[in-house]
C-alpha cells in the first residue's frame, strides 16, 4: 500500500525516509572513434531504486502520541465550550441557544408542537434529539424563557414529560423582549453550512444566574446554583448605583437553606426540608431540597429505617401539585425526636457545591456570582446603548425620508420625470428638483432615496394629508430627542429599565427558599433511635444483635460501641457486633462511658482486692487488662454498691466465714491501679445482693481498709 493510500484510509504514517532514485549512470566516447568530430554522449540509465532507511519504532511511538495528545486537547477542548458549559454572554449553552433561536424564528405567539421545535433544531445542532428534548424540559421547568403546554414532568415527583409529540411550548414575553434584536446579533454558519446560527444571543438578562447550571466537560465541571430573579435585578441596579450588594441561591423546590459556608458562590449551601409537626405522633414534609425527589426522599427515609437509624410506622405520599408526605410515628417515638433523626440521617438536608465556570471569550474561567454580575452589566449597558443609537439612526432615516416626501409631493416633482425618456434622466432631474431645498434635508440625497420616492404610489400622492404629515414628523423628532436624551444618561436609562423588569416580574417571581442564618446543628449520636437489643448467649459464645441470648440485652444505636470485660481481666472496646464469638469466659457487656466508675473484686490466689475505676480512653478492638496477669475477677459492677457480702471458703480454725464491706470509701483510680486488699483468705463469692448464700445468722464483721 502507498503512503497516500494509508493517509486516507485513516491508518498512521510510517516515518519512511524519503527515497531518492540513484542517479544515472552515463559512459562518454571520444569523436575520433566516430570519425565526425562531433562529440557524442551515450547515457547508459540504471533502472531507479527506492533506498529504504532501517525502521524505528520510538518514531512511531512519537507520532502516534503526538496524534493522540492533539486529538484528545480538540475533543477536550469541543466539549468545554460546545456543549457542556454555558456561555458568560448570554448564560447558555449551545442547545440552548440553539433551541431559543429556532423558538425566535418560529414564534408567532401560539403554542408550537415540542416534536417541530425538535426537528428544526436539528438544522443547528450535530447531534441527537434526545439532547434537544431534554433541554426543551429543562427550559420549560424553569419558567422564564419558555413557556409550556401539556405534561412537562413534576420537579417535585422526578416524573418524566409526556413524549415531544404530545406537548407544546413558545417564548415567553420575558424572552421575547430580554433576548433577541437581529440586528445586533453576530451569526455563523451551522455545522453543515446550510443555515446561520448566532455566535450568543444579546440577552440582557444574567441568565447564567438566573437558571443555574450544571456541567461535566473532559477534565472540568461546572455547578452554577439558580438565584432569585428579582434579588438579581436589585443587585444590578446596585451595581450601578455603586451601592454593595449580595445574593445568594433560590432553588424552585423550596426548602430551608444554610448559605454560612456560601462565600459570593464559592462555597457550599445547606438546604433543608420544611418539615411541619401535625401532633405528637405524625409530621409532614412541605417542601423538600434541590436534587431531590419525594420518591428518593422516601427511599432514604426507608433506608434509614433499615439500617435502625430510625423509627417510622407508616410513610404515605399525597404529592400532586405541592408537596406532602404524611410520616407517622410508631407508639413511643416523639414527633420532634423524629424530625430531628430525619434531617440527621435521611436526604432531607443536603450540601450542595457551587463552582462557577462559564466560556468567556472562548475560554473557560472561573468566576464569584458578584464578578458574573458585573459582566453581565457591562453587556446590559452596551446592549443597551447600541439599541438606542441603532433606533436613532432609524429614526433619522425617518426623518429623512418623511421629509423627502413631503418636499417631493408638495413641491409636485414628481412632474419632472413626465418627459424623462432613460432612468438616468429620471435620476438627474429629481436631484435638481431637490436642489432648493438642501438646508431642509436631514442629510444628503442618496440613490437609495431616489428609488424608495420613485416607488411612491399615486394613491399616496392624491390622499397627501399635510396635517397627519406633520403629526407624525412631530412624533418622530419627540421620539428621537428622548432616544438622544438616554444616550446622554445612559446610566440612568439602564437603571429605569431594570426598575421596570421588577416591577414587572418581582410578584411573579417570588423566593422560594427561605434563607436562614444557620441551622441548629444536630447531633446524630443524640437523635439516633436505639433500634438494635445486643445479648450474649453463653452457651454457644456469641455477641451482638443478631443473637438470641439471655444476658446482657442492651438497647444501642447504629453509633453505638459495646464494652467487653472477660473472667481473666481483660477488655476491649468493639464496633457494634451483628454476631460476635467471645467464648463462654464473658463476665460483663455494657456501653463505654470513659467517666463511669466500675467497681471490681478479684483475686490473684495469694490475696483478694477491691478497687474503683474509670475505663478511660482506648483504642477500638485492643485488648486491656484491668487486674493483673493470672488474676480472676470475683465481683464487676458498672457502679458504686452500697455494700459488698464477702463470703470465705470453709477453712480450718477460721471464726469469720463472711464479712461486709463499703466500696464507697475507697478512691477512684485507673484501671491499672492494684486496690485495697480485702484478705488472704480464699474467698467463695463477692455479691451486692445478700439474699445469695448470705448466713444471717452467722458472725459478720466489716473490712476495715488500712
Amino acid at each position: 500500500m502507498s503512503a497516500k493510500r494509508k493517509k486516507d484510509s485513516g491508518q498512521p504514517e510510517l516515518p519512511i525516509e524519503s527515497a531518492q532514485p540513484a542517479a544515472p549512470v552515463q559512459n562518454k566516447k571520444s569523436a575520433a572513434a566516430n570519425g565526425n568530430g562531433a562529440d557524442h554522449v551515450v547515457a547508459e540509465t540504471v533502472e531507479t531504486t527506492m533506498v529504504h532507511k532501517p525502521f524505528d519504532p520510538k518514531k512511531l511511538e512519537a507520532g502516534l502520541h503526538t496524534r493522540v495528545d492533539r486529538g484528545f486537547l480538540e475533543y477536550a477542548s469541543y466539549v468545554i465550550r460546545d456543549r457542556a458549559i454555558p456561555n458568560l454572554a448570554d448564560g447558555l449553552k449551545p442547545v440552548q441557544r440553539r433551541i431559543m433561536h429556532v423558538l425566535h424564528t418560529l414564534d408567532d405567539g401560539r403554542f408550537i408542537k415540542v416534536a417541530s421545535v425538535t426537528g428544526e433544531t436539528m438544522k443547528y445542532h450535530p447531534h441527537g434529539n434526545a439532547s434537544i428534548d431534554d433541554a426543551i424540559v429543562v427550559l420549560a421547568n424553569k419558567r422564564y424563557l419558555i413557556e409550556g403546554q401539556g405534561n412537562f414532568g413534576n420537579i417535585f415527583t422526578g416524573d418524566p414529560a409526556a413524549a415531544p409529540r404530545y406537548i407544546e411550548c413558545r417564548l415567553t414575553e420575558l424572552a421575547r423582549t430580554e433576548l433577541f434584536n437581529d440586528e445586533i446579533t453576530d451569526f455563523i454558519p451551522t455545522y453543515d453550512g446550510r443555515n446561520k446560527e448566532p455566535v450568543t444571543l444579546p440577552c440582557k438578562l444574567p441568565l447564567n444566574l438566573m437558571l443555574g447550571a450544571e456541567g461535566i466537560a473532559v477534565g472540568l465541571s461546572a455547578r452554577i446554583l439558580p438565584h432569585n430573579f428579582p434579588e438579581l435585578l436589585e443587585a444590578q441596579i446596585a451595581i450601578l448605583k455603586k451601592q454593595p450588594f449580595k445574593c445568594l441561591p433560590d432553588f424552585m423546590t423550596g426548602g430551608l437553606m444554610d448559605a454560612r459556608d456560601y462565600s459570593d458562590g464559592k462555597g457550599s449551601v445547606k438546604v433543608r426540608a420544611k418539615i411541619k409537626t401535625k401532633d405528637e405522633s405524625t409530621v409532614f414534609i412541605k417542601e423538600i431540597p434541590p436534587t431531590t425527589t419525594t420518591d428518593s426522599l422516601i427511599a432514604s427515609i426507608e433506608d434509614a429505617v433499615q439500617k435502625g437509624k430510625l423509627k417510622v410506622k407508616s410513610i404515605n405520599d399525597f404529592t400532586s401539585e405541592n408537596v406532602e408526605i404524611e410520616i407517622k410515628c410508631p407508639a413511643g417515638v416523639d414527633a420532634e425526636k423524629l424530625v430531628d433523626a430525619l434531617y440527621a440521617f435521611t436526604d432531607c438536608e443536603v450540601s450542595i457545591a457551587s463552582r462557577i465556570v462559564v466560556i468567556k471569550e472562548n475560554r473557560p474561567v472561573e468566576l464569584t456570582v458578584s464578578e458574573i454580575l458585573r459582566e453581565n452589566t457591562e453587556q446590559l449597558v452596551a446592549i443597551l446603548k447600541r439599541e438606542l443609537e441603532l433606533r436613532e439612526r432609524q429614526l433619522l432615516d425617518e426623518l429623512h425620508y418623511r421629509t423627502l416626501e413631503r418636499i417631493f409631493i408638495e413641491e409636485r416633482i414628481y412632474k419632472l420625470i413626465e418627459k424623462c425618456k432613460t432612468n438616468e434622466a429620471v435620476f438627474a432631474s429629481v436631484y435638481e428638483g431637490f436642489k432648493p431645498f438642501k438646508k431642509e434635508l436631514v442629510r444628503e440625497m442618496i440613490d437609495a432615496d431616489v428609488e424608495k420616492l420613485l416607488q411612491v404610489r399615486i394613491r399616496r400622492i392624491s390622499l397627501f394629508d399635510i396635517n397627519k404629515h406633520r403629526e407624525e414628523m412631530e412624533k418622530t423628532k419627540t421620539e428621537l430627542d428622548a432616544t438622544r436624551k438616554h444616550l446622554k444618561g445612559l446610566t440612568k436609562y439602564v437603571i429605569g429599565h431594570l426598575e421596570a423588569l421588577l416591577e414587572k416580574y418581582g410578584p411573579q417571581f417570588p423566593r422560594l427558599t427561605t434563607k436562614s442564618a444557620r441551622h441548629e446543628e444536630v447531633d446524630v449520636k443524640a437523635v439516633a433511635f436505639k433500634s438494635f437489643k445486643v445479648s450474649y448467649d453463653r452457651a454457644s459464645g456469641y455477641v451482638g444483635y443478631k443473637v438470641s441470648g439471655e444476658e446482657f440485652k442492651l438497647e444501642c444505636t447504629k453509633f453505638d460501641k459495646i464494652l467487653l470485660v472477660f473472667k481473666d481481666g481483660t477488655y476491649k472496646v468493639s464496633e457494634l457486633p451483628e454476631k460476635l464469638f467471645v467464648g463462654p469466659e464473658l463476665f460483663y457487656c455494657g456501653l463505654p462511658d470513659r467517666e463511669k466508675v466500675f467497681t471490681c473484686a478479684y483475686t490473684d490466689r495469694k490475696a483478694s482486692y477491691l478497687k474503683r475505676f474509670k475505663f478511660g480512653g482506648t483504642i477500638l478492638n485492643k485488648a486491656y487488662l484491668c487486674i493483673p496477669n493470672k488474676s480472676r475477677i470475683l465481683f464487676f459492677a458498672p457502679e458504686t454498691p452500697k455494700l459488698l457480702y464477702v463470703r470465705y471458703k470453709p477453712a480450718p480454725h477460721q471464726k469469720i466465714n463472711q464479712q461486709t464491706c463499703d466500696p464507697s470509701k475507697i478512691e477512684i483510680k485507673s484501671p491499672k491501679t492494684r486496690g485495697r486488699q480485702i484478705s488472704i483468705k480464699d474467698i467463695s463469692s463477692v455479691t451486692a445482693d445478700p439474699t445469695r448464700g448470705w448466713d444471717e445468722k452467722a458472725a459478720t464483721t466489716e473490712i476495715v481498709f488500712a
